[in-house]
């Protein structure tokens, strides 16, 4: 239990920063295949003998630069090469798999998420990937902003848009791998973006909206864990419908307090 505590609270700070991001530049869909792009590397790695978790990464990086290199270069078909490589991905991970002798329960918690079978190894790896991303996004914060909002203008300033924007979604791609111990593949955009488009609603600041992000993911995941373990429930489907519960209520409540500041104004 204090391990899957501590891997909450520490994937939460890599994602809620990414996060942050990936709802701002609206990229979810991109993000999705990034994230089902990695059961193709998990499936490789089980099939030749490696961690499963060391195939999502290298799976995970190859997808965000491929993805990015697709927008970057036919924009008007973006939408079906992306759901191509997301549909290859996922197809050659279910191939491997099929090939792979013996019981795969391992690669079953990565689809699915078990978050109470995290090992003290994990969570060191966890960690690097955190202070991986947060060191990136704190060396390249106003180039990542300029890219997230606006394009255009941090070309015309002389920022490297293609150099940084690979960058950025091969960050969106470690964050990635960090949910998918936690809540599994199936559910990891789920994660990602949910903390991050609550926290829209309340800042308008991308710091703060990142800040906010990373203590509503420790928040949702620590919750989560508790009820899963006191219902002997499966804890990633438990945490997302904690997520998804309360981005139900703050987006209720954010429009009726935009419709209550309006009448008011009236």
């Amino acid at each position: 239990m204090q391990s899957a505590l501590a891997a909450g609270l520490l994937a939460s700070i890599g994602c809620g920063v990414m996060g942050s991001y990936v709802v701002v530049k609206r990229i979810g869909y991109l993000a999705g295949g990034i994230a089902h792009s990695v059961l193709g590397g998990m499936g490789a790695a089980l099939f030749l003998g490696f961690t499963p978790l060391h195939g999502a990464l290298a799976a995970a990086l190859l997808a965000a630069l491929l993805i990015g290199w697709i927008k970057l270069r036919w924009q008007a078909h973006e939408d079906t090469l992306i759901g191509a490589v997301w549909a290859i991905g996922m197809s050659i991970g279910v191939l491997f798999i099929a090939r792979t002798p013996g019981y795969t329960a391992d690669l079953m918690n990565y689809l699915f998420g078990n978050i109470l079978l995290v090992t003290p190894a994990q969570l060191w790896q966890t960690l690097a990937l955190d202070l991986v991303v947060i060191g990136l996004v704190a060396a390249f914060y106003r180039q990542f902003l300029a890219v997230s909002f606006d394009e255009e203008f941090a070309r015309l300033r002389g920022v490297p848009v293609t150099i940084f924007y690979l960058l950025f979604l091969c960050l969106v791609a470690l964050s990635v791998v960090l949910l998918v111990q936690l809540v599994g593949l199936i559910l990891v955009i789920a994660l990602l973006t949910l903390p991050a488009a609550i926290a829209g609603h309340h800042v308008y600041t991308l710091g703060r909206m990142m800040v906010l992000a990373s203590l509503l993911g420790m928040i949702f995941t620590t919750t989560g864990i508790v009820l899963s373990w006191q219902w002997d429930l499966p804890a990633g489907p438990v945490i997302i419908l904690v997520a998804g519960g309360a981005y139900l209520l703050s987006a209720l409540g954010s429009e009726w307090w935009r419709r209550r500041r309006a009448g008011a104004a009236t």
